[in-house]
């Protein structure tokens, strides 16, 4: 006989979560972060346009036309984005893991950014997403090199992600869109490879923060694991 969730929506894991003092005010403290990341962006990588930095000779790139894969790029990220949305509904952890996740992510790139400061690519073709553009301010960004912001986002989807077929998606979409970046010479190739290297630790250190000190066993019909044993 089969089994029924009891709580399709997940209601019951947020109730049972805001109950908590802590997942309160951490919750209040990673929408505040990530508002002020969002309202600082424009500043920023306008001002990372002006910086002066080495034209670096990336083989890989040598070897790779460039092409026009915005929209491949945008679909890939943006789906992935959906359904982290769509399981964070229903899961008050993975909200709270890349929330704070991508917090010290993007932390982590203002610094890298200024302290590895490089001229864009040979041959780099603009990426066009609505959605991510709209951070930038009015000129468009060519110097938000090392790491990628594009890799790292959709690599830290997949590391908050519980199931495993979400997994498997978020991270084959992780390699895709690390491709493509190249494919459009958006990016060199250490800024990709720098994107997996530097989110997980990140990603692992969010974790930390935003799980400890608040019940977060989280239940399903064929899954009865704390999440913050996985």
């Amino acid at each position: 006989m089969a089994i029924l969730n009891p709580d399709p929506t997940g209601n019951l894991a947020w109730k049972a979560a805001w109950q908590s003092p802590i997942f309160r005010w951490k919750f209040i403290l990673g929408l505040l972060g990530t508002l002020a990341l969002l309202l600082t962006f424009p500043w920023f990588f306008q001002t990372i346009e002006r910086h002066k930095g080495p034209v670096l000779n990336d083989w890989v790139l040598n070897q790779l036309p460039p092409q026009d894969v915005s929209l491949g790029i945008f679909l890939i990220i943006w789906a992935t984005a959906l359904l982290l949305i769509f399981r964070a509904r229903r899961s008050p952890a993975v909200f709270m893991m890349f929330t704070y996740g991508y917090i010290i992510v993007s932390l982590s790139r203002m610094l890298s950014i200024n302290l590895v400061p490089l001229d864009p690519p040979v041959g780099l073709i603009p990426l066009i997403d609505p959605i991510s553009n709209a951070f930038y301010g009015k000129t468009y960004i060519t110097k938000d090199l090392f790491y990628s912001g594009h890799t790292s986002s959709i690599f830290l989807m997949f590391l908050c992600l519980r199931r495993w077929w979400d997994r498997l998606f978020a991270l084959v979409g992780s390699l895709i869109v690390g491709s493509l970046l190249l494919v459009q010479h958006v990016h060199y190739t250490v800024d990709v490879l720098g994107a997996f290297v530097f989110t997980y630790p990140l990603y692992w250190l969010g974790k930390q923060f935003a799980l400890s000190g608040w019940n977060n066993v989280e239940t399903s019909p064929n899954q009865k694991t704390p999440i913050n044993q996985k």
